[in-house]
């Protein structure tokens, strides 16, 4: 055996040395994770967070993902020739656009994401937040259409598939209580759901390394944010855009969550690097 052969074991044993307290300390807790961005789209990442999806639950972990799919919602309002308007971040939801969300995040990409994770080795179960009324909601104020904010999460079908070994794979899709239906913006789903749920970790998948003082320098990296100090990053338009639903979702998980995660999804295993690591990546949301 070479030297590079022992050196490569030795740092494979390491690495595994590094994990195990945190093995142990997550192990049979629940994990929420807002799935989206760039990690639902590239090949090689969607892979990676399949893969640590299927490590976490091995290593005793429940997770329960939420997703997004706005990327792709757009390409079909595109595809058929709608416009789409942003308001703070969120999508403006007419009756077309209203469609479009919900054929694109119940049907192809919770059933992308649900055969991805069955094809590797897990159990997984796509629904939406329709089903069982997992999501009651009422219609958000303001001028945002069909957007709903969240009145009610009814978790049993959650502690059902997680108490027997599925990942439930949630579709931010809520129903009123007049049987009308709502797009519900995914980070705030996956925040009422965690709470509901009892959830250790409440983790958010991004498209940036987390939060950041100069958006064009990640180097800028703010690696834990406390909760009282939020609104006044949005107040110095420090955070911007579609952050700003994700750090105020963030910072309500706190009064039951652990501790609330903004990592970069484009790097791979970043759920790994973040949960079994002393160092960790991204940003973390603390009381």
């Amino acid at each position: 055996m070479d030297a590079l052969s022992i050196e490569e074991l030795t740092r494979r044993a390491e690495v595994l040395i590094e994990a195990m307290p945190y093995v142990d300390k997550h192990r049979g807790s629940l994990a929420v994770i807002k799935y989206g961005g760039a990690a639902m789209i590239d090949a090689e990442l969607k892979q990676a967070v399949i893969e640590d999806l299927v490590v976490m639950q091995s290593a005793g972990i429940r997770p329960v993902i939420v997703h997004g799919g706005g990327r792709e919602i757009t390409e079909m309002l595109d595809r058929m020739g709608a416009s789409t308007q942003f308001i703070d971040g969120q999508r403006v939801t007419d009756e077309q656009a209203l469609d479009a969300a919900e054929m694109v995040l119940a049907g192809r990409v919770a059933g992308e994401i649900v055969a991805a994770l069955n094809t590797s080795g897990a159990k997984a179960v796509g629904i939406s937040g329709k089903g069982g009324t997992l999501l009651k909601a009422r219609r958000k104020e303001g001028p945002l259409g069909f957007v709903g904010d969240v009145e009610e999460v009814r978790p049993e079908i959650i502690h059902v598939l997680t108490g027997a070994g599925f990942i439930p794979v949630i579709s931010p899709i809520g129903l009123g209580a007049d049987g009308q239906t709502y797009n519900i913006n995914a980070d705030v789903a996956a925040l009422e759901i965690a709470v509901a749920v009892g959830a250790k970790k409440l983790i958010f998948l991004s498209d940036i390394p987390g939060v950041l003082r100069d958006r064009s320098d990640e180097s800028t990296l703010i690696s834990t944010v406390r909760r009282a100090e939020v609104e006044t990053l949005i107040a110095d338009k420090i955070v911007e855009g579609g952050m700003i639903p994700k750090l105020r979702s963030a910072a309500s998980a706190l009064d039951v969550c652990e501790k609330v995660h903004i990592m970069d999804g484009r790097r791979p295993h970043s759920l790994l690097l973040e949960l079994f690591t002393q160092r960790g990546i991204g940003t973390q949301v603390v009381r």
